[in-house]
């Protein structure tokens, strides 16, 4: 199978330097530098394998990123699906100020229920569950 060439300009190179020398960056995104890098002085691909310890497909998609846009485009990670938040921050914030707040009368302290049952009177929380509410107060605390 033919190897296709990766040829960076000055700049890129200038770039992609300053890239991997300075400030902070995921590490999936300095090992894809590193990569383009390797592959800008034709060093081979098993020979990149070995050194950085990725596998073939990663150095293939790093090499097709490239040619495919360019250089920011290859070093960046692309979004990733996830759900969306079902609170923000504000009802975040809600609930823990109500664990904050005095216990019901005849109690000595917030229990997760009692916490989850006092939530769901609020109309922004009526189906939030206990575990959301024990995640919230961990984040915080």
């Amino acid at each position: 199978m033919r190897r296709i060439q990766i040829k960076l300009s000055k700049t890129e190179r200038r770039t992609l330097e300053a890239f991997r020398t300075k400030g902070l960056h995921q590490a999936r995104e300095l090992t894809r530098a590193h990569i383009l890098a390797a592959l800008d002085q034709d060093v081979s691909d098993e020979h990149i394998h070995q050194v950085l310890g990725v596998s073939r497909m990663v150095i293939w998609r790093t090499r097709a990123a490239y040619q495919e846009q360019n250089l920011a485009y290859a070093l960046a990670d692309a979004p990733r699906a996830g759900a969306p938040r079902h609170y923000q921050t504000d009802q975040e914030a809600e609930v823990v100020a109500l664990a904050c707040s005095q216990p019901p009368a005849g109690r000595k302290r917030w229990t997760l229920q009692l916490l989850t049952a006092e939530a769901r009177q609020r109309p922004t929380l009526q189906q939030i569950s206990v575990e959301t509410i024990r995640r919230f107060l961990k984040k915080t605390c």
